[in-house]
């Protein structure tokens, strides 16, 4: 045998947060962890991420629960990995420090083994306390430094000597760790510098610090990126299982094994057993739809770097919001926020904060509306981001927001935060009539109004299954011309592709429920839903009075709620649609007289 190399896989968090969106019912998956564990696989990435909200928001699953049954399925030895995002824990916004110390005490308690924490943007600061509580909860601390490539013509960090500036400052805090590790979730680090990157950092840690490496095969580098990080010294990598391998997830444990064969390198497992386990699990994802940017290499992904595990929820979002055509867009728009936001990297949160900034450009209009994420991110509410974020941007965000920008701690902020932290989620609980347990609070916390509703029982499942059969497209048109914004394009039919100006792409027509019609005798001035989502909340009532600029509802879209604000002053005499309606762009959705 050669040298050994330790093998995380990932096909039950990163795997299915790649490819499904993390929106999985996990009786439907344990079944293939119990199979993995059959095959002599005994380190799985089994939880964090997007996974622990990701129960709640669509598969109406408790996920501690979740986390105690993995454990059974994996067995009492298993190394059972969970990812956090160092003062953001498990969720999209930061946290005060009890919650932070909460997160630790209770994967714990359902059986983690070992947390990979990072920050997406580099800010050691931020992973002190966190990985402070790590350790002291028991829990084996991984502490990560976040890679990406940068388009051609950027510069701006992300070289070897930046990273191993990071490990250094990590090193001079103190930080308690028993692994680091190199993590590039968009796929986009060359092997290059992955390789000197890696052979620095062992230098800098010396031979007994196990190293570790992950990536996703989204730019078709991975494997090149996997071969140079082990010949410069890595201990371990990330591998997933199909079908949630390759494309925007990492690599296959096959592919891998392939690759290492004839090398020093060993991954010391029965790949005629991983085979078996990998059959078990396609067939417990058999009926769930596989969406085919997930399984794609994608090569423009170095000059817009999106991580898999965010590319393809936010395009089965987009799918759910009627604009996935509008995809290639905001994937070219992500290169320019990346460089104006200040570099950091391009993975969760702040490649959500990125994709939703590009969204906005896109759909309305370059820089016109700030994200709300993106905007106090180049602020400095959420650390300091590796390079300046350009001053027009940050002037932009200020004066939307109206929020001034800031060089105090996250922490400090979030612990004089009144809404944040453990004493708010336990008033919540405690007025809503629910138990008031560590879980539950962790749960609102973390998750908000949406955890609330999960606890009461309004919890919704939003899985994708397989499509069923398409509408007769006989019954279409043969050739059509369709306008947008006055724009006209020729569209022939041709089987299940519509041919758009010369360019094809697949489709289908599937029956849907005929618009609702306007309340009858419904007179004043019809108010536009600005983007396709969902409505969350209704804050004005019919029969008030309004303002003109109040807000009447809250609309969802790719994880941001938006405003829907009165254009004029007046009484609001209807509105059109209720909470968790699906509202698309230019829709009336009230009317004000």
């Amino acid at each position: 045998m050669g040298k050994k190399v330790d093998v995380m896989v990932t096909a039950f968090r990163d795997g299915f947060q790649s490819v499904y969106g993390s929106r999985v019912r996990s009786t439907d998956y344990l079944p293939a962890v119990e199979a993995a564990r059959a095959a002599g696989i005994h380190h799985f990435e089994s939880g964090g991420g997007a996974a622990f909200q990701s129960a709640l928001f669509y598969v109406n699953e408790n996920p501690f629960e979740v986390m105690d049954a993995f454990r059974r399925a994996a067995g009492p030895d298993a190394n059972l990995q969970t990812l956090a995002r160092g003062i953001n824990v498990v969720g999209l916004e930061s946290q005060p420090r009890d919650v932070i110390r909460l997160h630790a005490d209770l994967f714990t308690r359902h059986g983690v083994t070992t947390v990979r924490n990072f920050d997406a943007l580099n800010d050691v600061d931020n992973l002190v306390f966190s990985g402070q509580c790590i350790a002291a909860a028991g829990l084996k601390h991984e502490v990560a430094v976040t890679l990406m490539g940068l388009p051609p013509g950027c510069e701006g960090a992300h070289t070897p000597e930046f990273y191993l500036g990071v490990l250094r400052r990590i090193l001079d805090a103190d930080i308690p760790f028993q692994s680091v590790c190199f993590k590039d979730a968009s796929g986009t680090a060359p092997p290059a510098v992955v390789g000197e990157t890696v052979r620095r950092a062992r230098t800098l840690l010396g031979s007994t610090v196990h190293l570790r490496f992950h990536t996703h095969d989204s730019a078709g580098a991975a494997v090149a990126c996997y071969l140079a990080a082990l010949e410069a010294g890595v201990d371990g990598i990330d591998l997933s299982l199909a079908p949630v391998s390759g494309g925007t997830c990492q690599p296959d444990v096959v592919t891998m094994w392939h690759a290492l064969r004839g090398t020093e390198f060993d991954l010391d497992l029965d790949i005629a057993k991983v085979l078996e386990a990998e059959e078990v699990l396609k067939e417990c994802m058999r009926d769930y739809f596989l969406p085919p940017e997930a399984r794609a290499v994608e090569p423009l992904i170095p000059f817009s770097p999106m991580p898999g595990g965010a590319l393809t929820a936010n395009s089965q979002m987009m799918r759910d919001n009627g604009t996935l055509g509008r995809l290639p867009e905001v994937i070219a728009a992500m290169g320019e926020v990346v460089r104006r936001g200040g570099f950091g990297t391009s993975v969760t949160p702040v490649s959500q904060f990125y994709f939703q900034q590009a969204y906005n450009n896109v759909l309305l209009g370059p820089w016109n509306v700030i994200a709300e994420g993106y905007g106090k991110m180049v602020l400095g509410y959420f650390g300091r981001t590796p390079v300046p974020p350009d001053p027009e941007v940050v002037r932009l965000a200020s004066r939307q927001l109206g929020l001034p920008p800031t060089e105090q701690s996250p922490l400090e902020l979030n612990d004089a935060d009144p809404t944040k932290g453990i004493r708010p989620a336990t008033a919540l609980l405690e007025r809503e009539g629910l138990p008031v347990t560590e879980e539950n609070i962790f749960i609102v916390a973390t998750c908000g109004t949406k955890g609330v509703e999960f606890l009461q029982g309004r919890g919704k499942v939003m899985i994708r299954k397989a499509e069923t059969p398409a509408v007769e497209k006989e019954a279409l048109p043969e050739s059509l011309t369709v306008r947008v914004d006055g724009r006209p394009f020729t569209v022939v039919l041709r089987g299940d592709q519509a041919i758009v100006d010369g360019v094809p792409y697949t489709y289908a027509v599937t029956p849907g429920d005929p618009p609702s019609p306007a309340p009858g005798g419904v007179e004043g001035h019809p108010v536009h839903a600005p983007l396709p989502g969902s409505v969350v909340r209704v804050v004005a009532s019919v029969g008030k009075s309004v303002q003109v600029g109040d807000t009447l509802l809250v609309v969802e879209a790719m994880k941001m709620e938006n405003e829907v604000k009165s254009p004029v002053s007046g009484v609001l005499t209807a509105l059109a649609v209720a909470v968790g309606d699906p509202v698309v762009a230019g829709q009336t959705v009230a009317w004000v007289r």
